[in-house]
């Protein structure tokens, strides 16, 4: 397995907070998708702000992990966090960022793309690396 790229965030929660206050549902919308959103919703007081936290920063380390931050077509609505039946967060790309993704694997290789996120209040911190093995 090689390493073709790594990118990490870490986030103020009360930043997002702030974020949600002042625009609410427009924000909302604008960054996250509606299965994030669903998720968060779920969840009341801190842990909804820290679900949405957690999940900005996986989008702001994918971002750098693909090279392009938010450029290039690439946008917060582009990368979405899901979880897989056993919990594991993952990453969802469409778009420009799946695009940019692709462009990243060399030809004859299998991608791997791997998100682990974690918060400690106020903060939130997420890790995103892209590897690849031979097909």
């Amino acid at each position: 397995m090689t390493v073709i790229a790594a990118g990490v965030d870490l986030c103020d929660m009360r930043r997002i907070e702030k974020a949600i206050e002042r625009f609410g549902s427009r924000f909302l919308e604008r960054v996250f998708t509606p299965v994030e959103r669903a998720r968060a919703e779920r969840r009341s007081g801190q842990a909804r702000i820290g679900a949405y936290a957690k999940r900005w920063a996986a989008k702001e380390a994918c971002a750098k992990a693909l090279g392009t931050g938010f450029a290039q077509g690439v946008a917060h609505s582009l990368i979405g966090v899901d979880n897989l039946p056993s919990g594991q967060p993952t990453l969802v790309l469409t778009g420009a960022a799946q695009m940019r993704f692709a462009a990243l694997i060399p030809a004859g290789c299998r991608s791997h793309l791997v998100l682990s996120m974690t918060d400690e209040p106020p903060y939130a911190f997420a890790e995103v690396i892209i590897s690849v093995t031979s097909a």
